[in-house]
């Protein structure tokens, strides 16, 4: 998911910061994030501020924790869902909380296919398996690998 949302908000021309594990600084600076910030290295809330939106893939505490460097007014995207506490915080600044359901429609996929024809988005695949290896394909995910593992018919 990070990968694919730092190539749409800078096609979208979006200042991006990202935060991630030591391993894929490069990979994301190269992605075009404009700030790269590694989490092993002390916590992100003490790094950055007056961020417009935030895209949480982990919820729950980070979520929360989130909230603190999202200006008032803006928005937190959440993969997941997030609790009543983070929820009644959110309001209390005017931050709008989402969660984020993918439905893919015409008009999305559309811009999608636009974007990757005009060389702003590609998906990167760590590895491919076939079908019948989905064990090896689930072994190899927990590597956190950098990109997408795909199964093959």
């Amino acid at each position: 998911v990070g990968h694919l949302a730092v190539q749409i908000a800078r096609a979208r021309g979006a200042y991006v910061v990202a935060t991630v594990s030591p391993g894929k600084l490069d990979f994301l600076r190269e992605l075009g994030a404009d700030e790269v910030i590694d989490y092993t290295k002390g916590d992100f809330t003490d790094k950055v501020r007056d961020i417009d939106l935030v895209l949480d893939p982990m919820g729950g505490d980070h979520a929360q924790r989130s909230l603190k460097v999202l200006r008032r007014g803006g928005v937190l995207v959440s993969l997941l869902d997030v609790g009543d506490n983070t929820r009644t915080q959110a309001g209390a600044r005017d931050i709008r909380v989402e969660r984020m359901s993918v439905v893919p429609d015409r008009e999305g996929l559309v811009e999608l296919a636009r974007l990757i024809d005009a060389n702003k988005l590609a998906v990167h695949v760590a590895k491919s398996f076939p079908l019948d290896q989905a064990g090896a394909a689930h072994a190899f995910l927990a590597t956190k690998p950098i990109g997408k593992v795909v199964l093959s018919l």
